[in-house]
């Protein structure tokens, strides 16, 4: 464990009740309705900024599942996070790539609009998406660079920014 996550881990706390509402507050208004209750229950544990005092990291059973931006106020999702949101089929920000990809993007490549197989038409540009690939195995989360229709029209350029790929280290 690094000095930093050791630090951070420290100074870990469970969210208070009015945490909790904020937080499902967020992922219900950016990740879809119901998608709060799904990442965020009684054990969510928090790390607050040591310079704003705000929330930023948030786990249950000692695992990152998002964190907040500090820019936008906004999620951004782990890998964790996302398996979370895939099994309960809330989340519909969903991009699905050829199988053949895979390797890459769960390396962290980002994905490009030819290689995107189907979109959810709700998703937008700068939007919190998960990658899968056609057998609905999680590959990454990211940002969505251009829209759900835009991803599965245009045949050049990136479609999603990859932040975090399966076998990242």
């Amino acid at each position: 464990m690094t000095e930093a996550s050791s630090g951070r881990r420290s100074a870990m706390r469970k969210a208070t009740q009015t945490e909790l509402h904020k937080l499902r507050g967020v992922a219900s208004y950016q990740l879809g309705k119901g998608t709060g209750e799904v990442l965020f229950k009684r054990d969510t544990m928090v790390v607050h900024s040591p310079n704003t005092g705000r929330m930023r990291h948030l786990y249950r059973d000692g695992t990152l599942l998002a964190t907040l931006r500090a820019n936008d106020g906004m999620f951004a999702l782990s890998i964790a996070g996302a398996h979370l949101l895939l099994r309960s089929r809330r989340f519909k920000n969903i991009v699905t790539v050829q199988s053949d990809i895979s390797d890459f993007i769960k390396q962290g490549r980002n994905v490009f609009a030819k290689h995107v197989k189907r979109a959810s038409l709700t998703i937008r540009p700068e939007e919190e998406v998960i990658v899968i690939n056609e057998e609905r195995k999680l590959l990454a989360t990211g940002r969505a660079f251009l829209s759900g229709e835009e991803m599965l029209s245009f045949k050049r350029g990136v479609a999603v920014k990859v932040r975090h790929g399966v076998t990242e280290a």
